[in-house]
Parts: structure tokens; sequence; C-alpha cells
């Protein structure tokens, strides 16, 4: 097994793609008690129309998250109740493009792996345990749906977007799932829970030669196809500049958002990634001239926030929180991306971002669980994390400059508003912004 040394972070990370297809990263830890393994499938809440054996299936919202919550499921129980047994500490979870299973463990680590890696990798459902999880996982929607921070959040990636299935809810809706059957799971199941369209991450005092072995001892011989996916045609332009709604808030909320440019798979995924996060904070940060300005007139309070989100063909800039006045905050945020896309940039607060983000993301190796994810990531998206410093050297400041400039713009904006008011009110499409 192949391994590179990263002497700036002081990591060294294994490397090897067995004959099945599975990609391996293995980062020891030496004299470390605990381990973590991450098993990941690069499928998630936007994979619902993808091509298996010629033919295109299209699948209900939420599959993937359901899967998840069914794949725990064994002829002899509950893998969860078998790891927990173990002395480990399991869960899963589901995002836009990926479903991963992971496990923390201080002890039994390889006996762990293998229940880990034989559970998911071998499905096992019944029609009455997956109509009985339809009731579990409509009660968790309902939850979700009640929230004003996600319904702000969600109504504000369908406003931006018409046809990019990333403004799929994860979970999907109540009648979405009311359509899945356990042979649309055992399809799905075939389609992606394949060891070339997977990753095996792991992190620990490991010896990766013996993590391999395990792998190969458990995983299918034969990786699978590729599975060719429909992400949806989507136009450049937004699909409604406004949308409000009403609840039951003590104060109006909004988050406004601008439809960016997809990035490239590849370096150029990374990359852009660590822009868009420059320009969040050098735009939106507590010690911005913006974020004062707002702060001391009381339009926004310590809620206010913003981030940069990249998922294939989707990529978005929001920032939002409580406000009595969000088209204020959201002409204000356009006119000073203006001036700083127009280059009147502060260069003494760039360099205190720059410092701040590459130190905090430095940092986050500590973290086994972010080594994990970000390695997960980087197989999935064609970059390599740990080459973080070098990439964030190349970036100038007129490359934020122009992300500001050519993406925070007024026909790339939209504003979700939850205001105060009877529950369940439709929302109201408004005027552009």
């Amino acid at each position: 097994m192949n391994f590179t040394q990263y002497d700036r972070i002081g990591e060294r990370v294994y490397r090897k793609k067995l004959e099945n297809g599975l990609e391996l990263r293995i980062v020891p830890r030496p004299d470390y008690v605990r381990k973590y393994a991450f098993f990941a499938t690069r499928y998630g809440g936007m994979d619902t129309r993808f091509q298996l054996n010629g033919q295109w299936l299209d699948t209900p919202p939420g599959i993937a998250h359901y899967l998840e919550h069914k794949m725990f499921d064994t002829p002899d129980g509950n893998a969860l109740q078998d790891l927990a047994k173990n002395g480990a500490e399991p869960n899963a979870f589901t995002s836009n493009a990926l479903t991963g299973y992971y496990f923390d463990s201080t002890r039994h680590f390889e006996e762990n792996l293998r229940i880990l890696l034989s559970f998911v990798s071998v499905p096992y459902f019944t029609k009455e345990s997956v109509d009985k999880e339809q009731g579990i996982i409509a009660q968790e929607i309902r939850m979700i749906e009640d929230n004003p921070d996600w319904q702000i959040y969600h109504r504000m990636v369908q406003a931006m977007y018409a046809r990019n299935t990333g403004r799929t809810a994860i979970a999907g809706t109540v009648e979405s799932i009311r359509e899945i059957t356990a042979d649309t799971l055992y399809r799905c199941h075939e389609a992606f829970y394949t060891p070339s369209n997977m990753i095996l991450s792991v992190v620990g005092d490991v010896d990766p030669e013996r993590v391999e072995e395990i792998a190969v001892e458990i995983l299918p011989a034969i990786g699978g196809p590729v599975i060719p996916r429909d992400y949806g045609q989507e136009p450049p332009e937004v699909a409604a500049h406004e949308l409000r709604r009403t609840m039951e808030v003590a104060t109006p909320q909004f988050l406004t958002g601008f439809k960016c440019r997809p990035a490239e798979h590849g370096e150029a995924w990374f990359r852009q990634a660590i822009v868009g996060e420059l320009a969040s904070d050098l735009l939106l940060g507590e010690s911005s001239p913006l974020y004062l300005r707002l702060y001391d007139s009381g339009l926004i309070n310590s809620s206010f926030g913003g981030d940069y989100e990249l998922l294939p063909g989707y990529a978005c800039f929001y920032a939002g929180g409580d406000s009595r006045d969000a088209r204020a905050v959201t002409d204000a945020i356009l006119q000073e991306a203006a001036k700083i896309g127009g280059g009147q940039l502060d260069h003494a607060l760039y360099q205190r971002v720059r410092r701040t983000i590459y130190g905090s993301y430095v940092r986050s190796f500590n973290s086994f669980e972010t080594i994990a994810v970000s390695m997960t990531e980087g197989c999935f998206y064609g970059y390599d994390p740990f080459r973080f410093p070098e990439m964030f050297e190349s970036i100038t400041p007129e490359d934020v400059c122009a992300f500001l400039r050519e993406n925070v713009t007024a026909e790339n904006c939209v504003l979700s508003e939850i205001v105060p008011g009877d529950a369940g009110t439709e929302e109201t499409p408004c005027a552009g912004v």
C-alpha cells in the first residue's frame, strides 16, 4: 500500500484502490487509543434519477435517507446494537450527495470493522419492516417541516433552483416515502452500494495492511458498474426572487441566497470551495464592516451568519438570521459585495480572514471525524484535501473579489422569509429583489 507524507500538516496518508474498485484511505495515529472508521457511498438525497442495467429509473425523493435507516437491519437483529454491545459508538447520516456509516471505538476494532462492512454491503429488508419504517420517517419529516430554520433554508434553495435535484429535501416528503418499497430499496442498493462507488476511511492506531485484508475478506470481489446520474438541466437564472411564508415565530427570519456558478470536478472544486469560504468571511464575518454596520443599526443580531455550499451542478452563497427588514439587509449585502468586487478591498481585513481560515483548517485535522469526511469528499470530487496549504497559497485577493463580483448580484439573488402569523399559511411569491 502506497503512502504520501504531508510534512506541512504532519500527516501520513495511505491510499489504495482495491481490485473491486473500493478506495481505501488510512491515516495512522500511533499512540492514540481511539479508532474511527467511515464507510461511505457516493449516493445521497439528490440521486433520485439514475441508470441501472441500461434503464433510467426515477425514484421517490427521500429514498437514500430511507435506505440508510433500513441498512442496519440484519437477519439476526440490528447492527447498531451489535456494534454498541461490542464497545463501539456507531451512527450514520445521509446528505445531498453521500451516505456514510461510521463507528468510534477503543477496543475490538477489527471485529467492529467486519460488522460495519458486512451490514452495509449485504442488505436485508422485508415488506413488513419497510412499511413499519414509513411511520417513523414520516414523523421525522413532520418534525423537520415544523422547524422554521429548515423551512427558510429549503424555500431558499427551491427559489434558487428549478430543476437541479439538490433542491429536493433529503428526507423526502410524507407523500413521497409512501412510494418506497423493499424492491425499490434493493435496486438502489444494487446501483450505489457497490465497492466501486464507495470509500473506506480509517483514522487511528491501525495497521493499514490489516484494514486492507479485512476489506478484501468481507466485501464483494466485483465492484459494480459506473452508474450514470441525472441531476436535472438547470437554467442559469433563479426560479423565483422572493418567497415568504408565515409561521408561529416570535420574530421575522430570512435567508438571502445567491445562485453561483457550479464547480468543476477535481482540484477546481477544492479551490472554489476555499474561495467561497474566504468570500463569505470577508463579506459577512463578525469582524467585517458590513456586519458591524448592520449590527449597530439594529438590522441584524448575533443570529446573523453566512456560508457557501457546493454540490454536483449546484453552488450557493447565502446569509441570514433574524431581522425586522430583510430587504434592507439584502440591499446592503449587494452593495458591499459590489464594492469589494469592484476592487475596494480592505487588505488588512483580508489577511486576518486568511490567517483565521488557515488556522481553523489545520486545527480541524485534530478531529478524526473531519479527517475521514474530508478524505471521503476529496475522493468523490477528485481532489486531495491534504494539499490545502498549497491550494490556499495559490488563491489571490483578486480571486475572492472576482467571486463576489460574478456571483453576488441582484440577478442571482433570492430572498426567503419567515414572518410571524398563522402556521401553515402558504408561501407568497413576491416581486424581484
